[in-house]
């Protein structure tokens, strides 16, 4: 019994905790460099009128930091580099984003407005994907990077071990 409930709590408890780290990372060190991508895709003057309309201060400078943020912090996050520095500004981006866009619309992500022979149409999305992914960036803060993080190679000497993984004995 204690085997199943150990099961419940953990599939595999002999896996060290920290691997948790890796789909966040990859997912959402993913996402945020798609959004950015895409706004460079489009031209980044589409994505300068859009802030524009929405009242946003400065909207050529919000427009390139957003797209930087993007595209930078997430490639920080997908490769485990400064991932509690990279995620102040990507808190600031999805908050900007979650009161100029998505609060209005409430906390679904998905609206089904209608199926048609054509597919399905949807309206605009609330703030529940942004919430997840603040969700994840606080959980990389508090967790760390995991296991296969840039930082982790780069700065192996500098670290004390028992930050990376309480279970490690001290140099001391």
């Amino acid at each position: 019994m204690n085997t199943v409930i150990a099961r419940c709590i953990r599939a595999i408890p002999s896996l060290s905790a920290y691997w948790y780290a890796i789909p966040l990372r990859l997912i959402v060190g993913y996402g945020f460099m798609e959004h950015g991508y895409a706004k460079l895709a489009r031209g980044p003057q589409s994505f300068i009128d859009i802030l524009s309309a929405l009242g946003v201060p400065a909207p050529p400078l919000a427009a390139w930091a957003t797209i930087l943020v993007e595209v930078f912090g997430g490639l920080a996050l997908l490769v485990g580099l400064f991932i509690p520095l990279a995620s102040i500004p990507m808190i600031a981006v999805l908050l900007v984003a979650i009161l100029t866009v998505h609060l209005p619309n409430g906390f679904s992500s998905i609206k089904l407005l209608s199926v048609t022979a054509t597919g399905a149409h949807f309206g605009q999305p609330g703030y529940e994907t942004d919430l997840l992914y603040l969700a994840a960036l606080v959980a990389l803060v508090l967790g760390g990077s995991g296991p296969f993080a840039l930082d982790r190679y780069l700065f192996r000497s500098w670290i004390d071990p028992k930050w990376i993984d309480p279970k490690t004995p001290s140099n001391d």
